[in-house]
Parts: structure tokens; C-alpha cells; sequence
């Protein structure tokens, strides 16, 4: 059965779905303004920072309903954490070794590969 419930604040009362204009500013800056895809760019850090906004929000209205657990849930699914370095470094090791990769997948392994070793201690 689903249980049906109100939202203890009205869903865009926390979280407004425009950006504030120093962000846009700041989108703006970060971006190659020599590039012909610059307004892709700027489109695809909005609707990323979107995105972002109404899982937050999504996650805030869980937690005043009682699913704590749910909203944990729903935040590492929808924005997984990358493996660890250790991790990328030993499946980089076995591309590198037992794959066959191309030239940019052997950079790429090698480049994982060598920021795990530069992350140890001497």
C-alpha cells in the first residue's frame, strides 16, 4: 500500500529550481568562451546543478517523513561515488595487462596507475 503524505513545506519553498546569478557567473567564467559548444557547456552545468536541487529536495522531504533510510538510498544511487583509487588502479593494471586496449585506454590505465602510486607515502 502506498502511504500518501503532504509535504511538511511546499517543495520549492527550500529549493528554488533557478541558479543564483553569482553561480551562472561563475558557470560562465569556467567556461572556454573561444568554444562553439559554450552554451552546451553552460546548459549541461545548469541542468546538472538542477538536477542536484531536486534530488536534494527529494531527500530533504524524505527525511521530514520518516525515510531516513530511504533518502540515504536514493542519494547513492542517483550520485554514486567513484571507485576508490586502489580500486581503479588494480582494474587499470588488468586492462592494461590482460586487455586489449587502444592507445587512448592504455593512457588512460597508465595515468590511474601512476596518481595511485604518487598517492603513497615514501
Amino acid at each position: 500500500m502506498i502511504r500518501r503524505v503532504s509535504p511538511p513545506f511546499p517543495m520549492n519553498q527550500f529549493f528554488s529550481i533557478v541558479p543564483p546569478p553569482e553561480l551562472v557567473e561563475q558557470w560562465y567564467d569556467a567556461i572556454d568562451n573561444q568554444s562553439t559548444e559554450w552554451k552546451q557547456q553552460l546548459a549541461t552545468r545548469a541542468a546538472q546543478w538542477g538536477a542536484d536541487q531536486e534530488l536534494e529536495a527529494c531527500c530533504e522531504y524524505m527525511q521530514h517523513e520518516d525515510f531516513h533510510g530511504f533518502a540515504t538510498e536514493l542519494r547513492a544511487a542517483r550520485r554514486p561515488k567513484p571507485p576508490r583509487l586502489k580500486k581503479q588502479a588494480y582494474d587499470a593494471l588488468d586492462t592494461y595487462i590482460y586487455g586489449e586496449p587502444d592507445p587512448k585506454d592504455k593512457e588512460r590505465a597508465y595515468n590511474t596507475i601512476r596518481r595511485a602510486l604518487e598517492s603513497l607515502d615514501d
